[in-house]
């Protein structure tokens, strides 16, 4: 089954593959399946190795169902959970992970997922649709100062706290449902010119809250290093800064925040070294076929002992 990039294009596909230097026998996890072109691509590097294939998604899981091979296993769960599922599956070390973050393409063109600024539908913005906390409740259950809190560190909003004030303000008068009316009640605080750029911000700030993005990636490289063995590859693709710096941090020092501990002889302790010096960027040819690549940093680490 040919992968269905009209779903998710991968970004940066071919640099993805290298840096987990697939070994035909290993065992790999890609946990943000989506549309599957990452994982179809490993599946066919595979002999007599093992893919795990995570996403909380069910239009991502009816892509999977697509898939036949004796050499894939579909998991339906967050990753934030990754130990815990492969130890079902009886794996406790596996060869490569790859993580893709952020939405789908498939997600933010589903109008009625409710991701985009481009389409009216129910303020919605969950990936596990099962999930009862969605960008609705957010909007209109939050308190002022929650609101201020995710839109200025989340939306990174230079006017967070206006933003918030004018959501209760505008929900007093009855519960803010759909994006259209979400935009209304902002319309006169976006920057001239920079309108896009700011609902953007907006909207990025509601689903990471909605979907708790930052603390499910967090949770994921705590587990990394256990789980993979010894010359294992972790490869993570960010869109945002958000995403990238716990990323960043966790491969130069294993902690999100401080320096590297070292041992009584100045040794670093770290579980990860890093492969690549600076994040890999798409080229200029991938930005004209995929324009979603711009912003998009890979990161690969190693585990050496």
């Amino acid at each position: 089954m040919e992968p269905n990039y009209d779903y998710h294009k991968p970004v940066m596909l071919k640099e993805c593959l290298e840096g987990l230097h697939i070994k035909p026998d290993g065992i790999y996890v890609d946990v943000t399946f989506g549309g599957g072109g990452h994982s179809r691509e490993i599946l066919a590097k595979l002999t007599t190795g093992h893919l795990y294939s995570f996403d909380q998604d069910d239009d991502a899981k009816l892509e999977a169902a697509k898939i036949e091979s004796e050499n894939f296993t579909f998991i339906s769960a967050n990753f934030r959970f990754i130990k815990k599922y492969l130890r079902v599956y009886g794996v406790k070390q596996v060869d490569g992970i790859l993580a893709d973050l952020g939405i789908s393409s498939h997600q933010i063109d589903t109008a009625e997922r409710g991701f985009s600024t481009r389409f009216d539908a129910d303020l919605d913005m969950r990936m596990d649709v099962q999930q009862e906390q969605s960008a609705k409740s957010v909007v209109n259950e939050y308190s002022f100062e929650a609101l201020h809190k995710i839109f200025g560190i989340y939306g990174e909003l230079k006017n967070a706290r206006t933003v918030a004030q004018a959501i209760v303000s505008a929900r007093g008068t009855g519960p803010i449902e759909t994006i259209s009316e979400l935009k209304a009640a902002l319309q006169r605080y976006a920057p001239r010119g920079k309108e896009n750029k700011f609902f953007a911000q907006v909207f990025q700030a509601l689903r990471i809250e909605v979907n708790e993005e930052l603390k499910v990636l967090e949770e994921f490289l705590e587990q990394v290093p256990e789980l993979l063995a010894i010359n294992g590859r972790l490869v993570v693709m960010s869109y945002h800064s958000l995403e990238d710096r716990p990323v960043k941090n966790f491969i130069r020092s294993g902690k999100f925040f401080g320096e590297v501990e070292k041992d009584l002889f100045g040794n670093e302790l770290k579980p990860l070294h890093s492969v690549t010096r600076k994040p890999l960027e798409a080229n200029e040819e991938e930005l004209i076929r995929n324009p979603r690549a711009r912003s998009a940093k890979l990161r690969i680490a190693e585990k050496l002992a």
